[in-house]
């Protein structure tokens, strides 16, 4: 049976009673909100359903919230975000993987370990790294952090976000999730926090509820619906556009057999 295109969400929302959504290409492309989504949480909110804005931003949950703000999304609409990088703290709090880290990312990152600071260590004393992303001085050289992971593959890297890349704009950038793949490539252990990893969904998810999952990447937001067993919509427009514009297939169910998923519904953009 081949998947169902829906052209808004009021179709198929008095089903669910919780609504995971994720951010990044599918709320906003990182420069500006699409109205049309922004309609959709507005909606959802009038009925009293209960949505989270997930993303695998490695950064807390807060500093997302800001961000958004800025972008002038009602506060009203933002009161429920998680983010991959709030999970990551909870473990850097518990000290789970070892007490000093090297960050292995931008500067902008910092907030994720505020109040850890001084276990900040250059990579020769570290006992993990801790991935938010490419430095400031090295954003698209993937043969320097080759020769940086090759000599560094005896710690743990925890990556706080495990997306290949985003679309800044019409801007493609490289995110965490790439660094994460070379260096399991090389050879070293990688530990993951954001989608489609259970744990962020373990944190949000209320017992008994029926849960759709709306993203726009089939390799964590759909992946993550399958393995929690979550109804999914993806939105077709997103990080996967050009595969789908290009497609060789005659339906995109196929392009989602390719990784290895399913969903439930498509929408070329999120729209009520």
């Amino acid at each position: 049976m081949q998947t169902k295109f829906i052209k808004g969400l009021n179709q198929v929302q008095s089903k669910y009673n919780t609504f995971f959504i994720d951010l990044w290409g599918v709320i906003h492309n990182g420069v500006q909100v699409y109205p049309d989504a922004i309609k959709v949480l507005e909606n959802l909110n009038k009925l009293n359903k209960r949505f989270v804005l997930m993303s695998n931003a490695p950064r807390p949950s807060k500093n997302v919230q800001g961000f958004l703000s800025k972008l002038n999304i009602n506060k009203n609409l933002v009161k429920n975000v998680f983010t991959s990088g709030e999970a990551a703290l909870k473990s850097l709090k518990e000290n789970k993987y070892g007490i000093f880290f090297y960050h292995l990312g931008p500067k902008r990152d910092s907030g994720l370990y505020s109040g850890f600071e001084k276990n900040k260590k250059n990579i020769e004393k570290a006992d993990f790294i801790l991935c938010t992303g490419f430095l400031d001085d090295h954003e698209d050289s993937l043969e320097y952090y080759k020769n940086l992971l090759k000599k560094n593959i005896n710690l743990q890297m925890i990556c706080t976000n495990p997306d290949l890349s985003v679309h800044r704009g019409k801007k493609k950038e490289y995110c965490a999730g790439t660094l994460a793949e070379i260096f399991k490539q090389l050879g070293g252990k990688v530990i993951y926090f954001g989608k489609p990893y259970p744990e962020i969904y373990n944190f949000c998810r209320n017992k008994n509820e029926k849960v759709l999952v709306i993203g726009d990447n089939i390799r964590t937001d759909i992946k993550g619906a399958n393995n929690m067993k979550f109804d999914s919509l993806f939105i077709t427009n997103g990080i996967h556009k050009d595969e789908f514009l290009n497609s060789e297939y005659k339906n995109y169910d196929k392009i989602l057999e390719k990784y290895k998923t399913k969903t439930d519904y498509y929408q070329k953009k999120l729209v009520w």
